[in-house]
């Protein structure tokens, strides 16, 4: 399954992490400093990874939320059908802003061990439709 992560800046590491740890168990995981060279179109790559992959993890967080990026990621899953059942928020920390369509989801909470959190998100995708 190819997973796009969502995230804000501030939660760059963990979703780092949580990519490699997605990629070890099997999964394609699209991440921007590999596939845009400088001078690239960033909207258009992040478009076109949109479009291919199956499945979205979005790393909620206050500063994740306020990210434009973020927000129109989120659009796009509402919108496509790839997306339908594959989207699992991971609350990092506590927002009040959360989108309502990700407090409709059964959301992953982040803890002290990452290795538990990746391992959910792992079990999340194989529950998913298709």
């Amino acid at each position: 399954m190819k997973v796009f992560i969502s995230y804000g800046h501030q939660d760059s590491e963990l979703a780092d992490y949580l990519a490699d740890r997605l990629c070890e168990a099997g999964h394609a995981v699209w991440r921007s400093e590999e596939e845009v060279l400088p001078g690239e179109n960033l909207a258009l790559k992040v478009g076109q990874a949109l479009e291919e992959s199956d499945a979205m993890v979005v790393l909620v967080s206050p500063e994740s939320i306020r990210s434009q990026w973020v927000r129109e990621e989120i659009n796009y899953a509402l919108g496509s059908p790839n997306y339908a059942g594959r989207v699992i928020p991971v609350l990092v920390r506590p927002t009040k802003d959360m989108p309502w369509f990700l407090r409709t989801l059964k959301a992953v909470k982040v803890g002290t061990n990452r290795d538990q959190v990746s391992k959910n998100i792992i079990d999340a995708l194989q529950r998913t439709p298709g």
